[in-house]
């Protein structure tokens, strides 16, 4: 990690064993593929009880899923702090249960969640036109393979 980025791990679920030392280089190796030199990103592991809360409060769906972002800059936020990000909230039970559908590990599916909710912080969207579906895709895409390469399974 550089002196200028900081990332923030907290695991407050207990059901999954999670290698946050692992997800916290991951997250750096992102931001640092984005250009995020200087950035702070706080990245919360939770229950599916626990996401389905903040889906409900936030987005209106009662449901749990996997991965929720939440950009600093949304609701006036950007005067705090231009490099603060934002927070990459992600059920350690879902992503266990999506690794287990895929016959993936879950590490890779932690790397998939986290690619995905930094996107969105930064801008990323694919609910919209398919072109931005698209463009987000090929990004996300792109940041697993240097993962894969970079970072210890």
């Amino acid at each position: 990690m550089t002196e200028g980025r900081q990332v923030l791990i907290s695991n407050r679920q207990r059901k999954v064993a999670v290698d946050c030392k692992r997800l916290r280089q991951v997250a750096d190796l992102v931001l640092e593929s984005l250009g995020f030199e200087e950035a702070e990103l706080s990245v919360l592991l939770v229950s599916d009880r626990r996401i389905q809360q903040l889906n409900r409060q936030y987005l209106g769906r009662n449901r749990p899923t996997d991965v929720l972002a939440f950009a600093q800059w949304e609701g006036g936020g950007e005067a705090l702090h231009p490099d603060w990000l934002g927070d990459v909230v992600i059920s350690a039970e879902t992503a266990e249960e999506q690794a287990a559908q895929e016959c993936a590990e879950l590490n890779q599916e932690l790397d998939l969640l986290l690619v995905h909710g930094i996107l969105h912080l930064i801008g990323y969207e694919h609910t919209g036109a398919s072109e931005e579906a698209a463009v987000m895709r090929r990004k996300q895409r792109q940041l697993l393979r240097r993962i894969q390469k970079s970072v210890p399974a």
